[in-house]
């Protein structure tokens, strides 16, 4: 079967990136090329993360026998909120619809993830002009969250700035063939915004990570590269550990507070990753001992520091597109046996650890809480041991990569199998 995956925004192994530990469309991209699927991953050159070009023009790279990246260059972008990135993504989409109208070897299944709206829009289009079936799959929930964004006397005028895109939304998921999404609540909402019921082919899959770990070679290098940091294996210290963006959206304020109220007390933050609000974190932590910015890791990094850690940081905003998804850095954090310690404390993912006992949630902000637990959690090395092993057997009962995509596959493979009756029946607009 030929699929086209349409996701920008992701890692994707080529250049300086070819170490970064993939998400979800480069973890399903490499499984469904292992099952004998012919993949085109279409993508952008823009580094998302680093905010930087891999290479100058569009450009084509061979990632396996079955797997091919088409990477598209567009303007790029400095801030993640800013008229650059939505410049970038319309030139993207565009740059998209006009190479796929002339790509002579059509695909049988189509999955655009959701962001970005304009690429999900011109697969529909392009779908829909050769009845190709076209899944879109729900992980942010755009625009609505720009409009959450603006101060509330603001937010009127900015949905009705934002209306073209609030229509782009609506015309994606309502001629789409079937909408899945991270959780149940993000289907819903994709179905929502489509003004669509919902079918059988409407359906989850949760985030989830490769169970397998790096090679011993880079794991030796990564285990060096933290000893020279000064985080060793065992020891005094109790590690709590963040790995992500170091942006706008996740509340380390309140982690580096904590980590004020905590200084002298035997816990570390380690706070791993790049972003726009990196140096005013350094400034806010600014005279501690006990905060670390390692930057930018790659994955065997990633394995080795989280297998020293006792604890994974997932700071959420309240917001309810947060409220309503298990990230894939609580996934992640699960996948090393790290119970989560997340804000706020409601919503999937709290209402899951607490279900699970693997994990605890503090009030948004309020950084006196997240201290007294991660002090609590300290005191009760047994509390702790309890908590890692339900981690593990969770992400092992339900957020490997391989049986999360595994299903996701069989998923299209159901669907193409469905397309020639029908399930492949394009919607009418």
């Amino acid at each position: 079967m030929r699929i086209w995956l349409v996701t920008i925004g992701e890692p994707v192994p080529v250049s300086g990136g070819s170490n970064d530990r993939l998400h979800r469309t480069g973890q399903f991209a490499r499984l469904l090329s292992e099952r004998g699927h012919e993949v085109v991953w279409w993508t952008s050159t823009f580094d998302h993360f680093r905010k930087k070009h891999w290479f100058d023009k569009d450009t084509t790279v061979q990632l396996g026998d079955r797997l091919q990246a088409r990477l598209l260059h567009g303007c790029g972008y400095r801030s993640n909120v800013s008229l650059a990135r939505f410049r970038d993504h319309a030139q993207i989409a565009a740059i998209y619809a006009r190479l796929a109208r002339a790509k002579a070897n059509p695909p049988q299944v189509i999955v655009a993830a959701l962001p970005t709206i304009e690429l999900c829009l011109e697969s529909v289009r392009y779908g829909r002009a050769r009845g190709i079936p076209v899944v879109l799959d729900m992980r942010d929930m755009w625009p609505d969250i720009f409009v959450d964004a603006a101060p509330r006397p603001a937010r009127p005028l900015a949905r009705c700035l934002l209306w073209p895109l609030f229509r782009r939304a609506q015309a994606a998921c309502a001629g789409s063939t079937a909408i899945i999404g991270i959780t149940d609540e993000f289907v819903e909402w994709g179905l929502q915004r489509g003004k669509r019921e919902r079918s059988p082919l409407d359906r989850a899959f949760p985030m989830a990570y490769v169970a397998s770990p790096p090679t011993p070679e880079r794991i030796r290098q990564a285990e060096e590269k933290w000893d020279q940091r000064g985080v060793g294996a065992g020891g005094p210290l109790m590690n709590a550990a963040f790995v992500g963006t170091l942006g706008r959206q996740l509340d380390l304020e309140t982690v580096i507070r904590a980590a004020r109220k905590l200084d002298g007390a035997p816990i570390r933050f380690i706070l791993c990753g790049a972003g726009d609000r990196l140096d005013s974190f350094k400034q806010l932590a600014a005279g501690l001992g006990n905060v670390m910015f390692p930057g930018w890791v790659d994955a065997a990094e990633i394995h080795v520091l989280l297998r020293r850690s006792s604890v994974g940081l997932d700071p959420l905003p309240d917001r309810y597109d947060f409220l309503a998804t298990v990230n894939n850095k609580a996934i992640e954090y699960l996948s090393a046996g790290l119970p989560v310690v997340s804000s706020p404390n409601r919503g999937v993912l709290a209402d899951l650890l607490a279900r699970e006992r693997c994990g605890l949630s503090y009030d948004r902000g309020d950084w006196n809480a997240l201290a007294d637990l991660l002090l609590a959690l300290q005191g009760h090395p047994e509390t702790l041991r309890s908590m890692s092993a339900k981690a593990l057997s969770l992400f092992h009962d339900r957020f490997t990569a391989e049986k999360v995509y595994g299903q996701m596959a069989e998923y299209l493979e159901m669907l193409h199998h469905g397309s020639r009756t029908t399930a492949g029946t394009l919607r009418a607009a």
